[in-house]
């Protein structure tokens, strides 16, 4: 399973992506996921893109991305995941990764949201997502239809009140 931040455009856009190519994959927005259940905290998926093999094995950033290429249907994303973990390529994926993370509200489909991190403790964190779990839970399909109708600062805006209003 991929862990995604969906209050990101560009992220929500990759994942979009993902499953296109790899029908096989789920692909959940961290902030709706059981973060309980998948072993990692808000804090964690809030950080860099997270992947959860069905062994429990928790793979982050470029390894992550490799691992969710590894299960796509076509031959050539499989290649390209594995060659994301070769010797000598890793450092410069996992570079890559760090670069791109940075600066995705600059990228393609990125949105200011993408920029602004909230900040909140784990336990804010933590609390926040399973009082989400609820009957309110947001899917990844209602997050790409806000994000393509331009309207993620609404959907970031209400995370925030919900939050406490906190953001940097």
């Amino acid at each position: 399973m991929l862990v995604f931040d969906g209050d990101c455009a560009f992220c929500t856009s990759c994942a979009r992506l993902l499953e296109r190519i790899s029908p096989e994959a789920e692909v959940v927005a961290w902030q709706v996921a059981d973060l309980d259940e998948l072993g990692i905290t808000a804090a964690q998926a809030a950080e860099a893109v997270r992947w959860v093999g069905a062994d429990g094995t928790v793979r982050t950033g470029h390894e992550a991305l490799a691992a969710a290429l590894g299960t796509a249907a076509g031959s050539v994303w499989r290649i390209l995941g594995r060659g994301l973990l070769l010797p000598g390529v890793s450092p410069l994926a996992a570079a890559g990764y760090r670069l791109v993370a940075r600066n995705r509200h600059r990228l393609p489909g990125g949105t200011p949201a993408c920029a602004t991190a909230m900040l909140v403790t784990d336990a804010e964190l933590e609390s926040w997502n399973r009082e989400r779990r609820g009957s309110d839970r947001v899917d990844l399909e209602s997050l790409g239809e806000a994000s393509e109708a331009g309207d993620i600062e609404r959907v970031r805006a209400n995370t925030v009140d919900e939050m406490g209003g906190r953001t940097r």
